[in-house]
């Protein structure tokens, strides 16, 4: 009799370590998922029609924190000039307002709260001038298969030919004729890039890397 209590007692004892084992794995993977998201990877949805044909609304992409220097033609999430916050935006060049003849090439001086997703197409010290939302990049047609073209909007011409300032990039929308982006409030700061959008995951139609 007292050996068939011990043995109901080692079992309750056995079905209690099992659970506790179990809730201290589901909380160490929470806590790893977490830790992956807050300093690896962070999934965004696009929130605007600002990227398409690229991206659509509402599509999921994942983003690696650790790539805070892009390359040329990355798609990245970060935080634009406060300039992008009003409905007009605003640039921080003084002479900002010349008939649009040149982008803003000067960014205001603290980052939106806001995050954004763009194209990098121009580096710290490329040349840039916009011809019907195409970039000329040091004198040469961007290769851009991907865009959504421009149309007849006069946002969409900037003739005048403007450099970008060490250690800033410039981030056009892949639908150049409706896209809020550095040609309206200038270049941004590297400290201010989130990443670079590597993965898409939603909708699956849409599966694969950028």
């Amino acid at each position: 009799m007292a050996r068939s209590r011990n043995a109901r007692a080692q079992r309750k004892r056995s079905a209690l370590g099992s659970v506790i084992e179990l809730v201290v794995t589901v909380a160490v993977a929470v806590g790893v998922a977490i830790l992956i998201q807050a300093l690896l990877v962070k999934p965004y949805r696009i929130p605007s029609s600002s990227m398409e044909p690229t991206l659509t609304i509402d599509q999921r992409v994942l983003v690696n924190r650790l790539d805070t220097k892009p390359s040329l033609g990355d798609i990245v999430v970060f935080h634009p000039p406060h300039g992008a916050d009003p409905i007009e935006p605003v640039c921080g060049s003084p002479s900002e307002g010349n008939g649009h003849s040149e982008a803003c090439d000067v960014h205001t001086p603290t980052p939106s709260k806001t995050t954004y997703i763009k194209r990098v197409v121009g580096l710290p010290g490329d040349r840039l001038s916009i011809d019907d939302g195409h970039v000329i990049r040091n004198g040469k047609p961007e290769h851009d298969a991907y865009i959504r073209p421009c149309g007849s909007d006069e946002s969409c011409n900037f003739p005048k030919t403007f450099t970008v300032p060490p250690g800033e990039y410039f981030m056009m929308g892949d639908n150049r004729g409706v896209s809020d982006d550095s040609r309206f409030w200038g270049p941004v700061p590297q400290r201010w890039i989130i990443g670079v959008a590597f993965f898409t995951y939603w909708p699956l139609g849409r599966f694969g890397t950028l």
